[in-house]
């Protein structure tokens, strides 16, 4: 893993969304892997302000959202739609063909879980956008996943509910179950890019980047991939050393 300790979340953000405007930049027609969360909003900040700065283009640009809560609507305010429409969709010159996000809407759970997985065999991933949750989750895959997952509905461990519940009026309203794409999707990307910041994170990235490769830590599959750049600021590093 190629590890970037910064100050702040700030430069932690600016330094991610340099490396994901470069590929833009070189290749018109990349395939972004995105997540949610409040880990990449200084990421997509960002990217808005370069493209309306220096008028970087995305209107070829392909993109795959990591999850979506099962149960609520797209026009939800805390659907990952939503999200994505308000923090950055909205403000760039993409074709809303060309995103792709899981619905949770769905009648027919598995169907949408293999629907989604056939999006991505045609595709190949050129930058996965991960953050990481307190339990060490990357997209939903839980402690516990199995490795060789793909697309698949999953039932949110309480703690990933509870860091979740100040989205939320109440931890009632957080979802109980979530579409997730898999281990293995988030493995066969060319390269991913993992954020984070806040000493709540920092077992978690020590797990991630020191511990075994075990399915206890899910982000410690990472370890297995050879493309891997970290952002961390001081607190989520601070027992690295």
């Amino acid at each position: 893993m190629d590890i970037h300790i910064l100050e702040n979340y700030e430069e932690l953000s600016k330094s991610a969304a340099q490396l994901i405007i470069k590929q833009v930049k070189q290749k018109k027609d990349t395939v972004l892997g995105l997540a949610t969360g409040s880990s990449p909003l200084g990421i997509y900040a960002e990217i808005i302000k370069d493209h309306q700065e220096n008028h970087t283009s995305y209107k070829d640009v392909i993109t795959f959202n990591l999850d979506e809560y099962f149960g609520i609507s797209k026009s939800h305010p805390q659907s990952y739609y939503h999200f994505m429409k308000e923090n950055l969709f909205n403000h760039l010159d993409i074709n809303p063909n060309n995103i792709h996000i899981p619905s949770g809407e769905t009648e027919d759970i598995e169907q949408e879980c293999q629907e989604y997985n056939k999006k991505l065999e045609n595709y190949v991933i050129d930058i996965q956008l991960l953050g990481i949750g307190a339990n060490g989750h990357i997209g939903f895959n839980e402690p516990g996943t199995s490795f060789s997952s793909v697309t698949h509905y999953v039932k949110l461990d309480e703690k990933t509910r509870t860091d979740n519940a100040r989205f939320f009026h109440s931890l009632d309203e957080v979802p109980t179950h979530a579409i997730t794409m898999g281990i293995k999707n988030i493995l066969n990307a060319k390269q991913i890019i993992l954020v984070a910041s806040g000493i709540n994170k920092a077992d978690a990235i020590y797990n991630m980047i020191k511990g075994p490769i075990d399915t206890n830590c899910p982000a410690s599959c990472l370890q297995m991939h050879d493309n891997v750049v970290v952002f961390l600021d001081k607190l989520s590093a601070s027992k690295l050393t």
